[in-house]
């Protein structure tokens, strides 16, 4: 039977789902409670897909850089944004601006000049 991955919201009601049940195949135990799955558990797969590749490349964000084709600072505020999901850095304004002028430029709606300018003048400002 294939196994699905383990839903982490509710379908009705968008709220997250408990794990209450464990069950070894084999020997047919199964154990009831409240379980707190760990933080990994409730990533979202594009979080999860990067994460693979980033402990498959032993950590190199130039070799992530390389295996996804894109740009380092793209990568640099997707390793930023798993952080900030696994809850594990604390987002400052500048951090979310940032990124923000990287996406802008991603999706082809400002310049890379522009861009440069845009976050220049961020970096002035700390």
């Amino acid at each position: 039977m294939q196994k699905l991955p383990m839903p982490t919201l509710c379908p009705v009601t968008g709220e997250p789902l408990e794990v209450t049940r464990l069950e070894c195949p084999s020997s047919g135990v199964t154990i009831e409670g409240r379980f707190q799955p760990n933080e990994f558990a409730l990533l979202p797969e594009d979080h999860l897909e990067f994460m693979r590749i980033f402990v498959k490349v032993r950590g190199n964000l130039k070799e992530v850089e390389r295996v996804l084709g894109l740009s380092y600072p793209t990568i640099r505020q997707r390793f930023e944004n798993l952080l900030k999901a696994l809850g594990y850095e604390a987002f400052d304004d500048l951090s979310d601006e940032r990124g923000e002028v990287i996406g802008l430029l991603e999706r082809g709606e400002i310049s890379p000049e522009d861009a440069t300018k845009r976050l220049q003048s961020l970096k002035r400002r700390t």
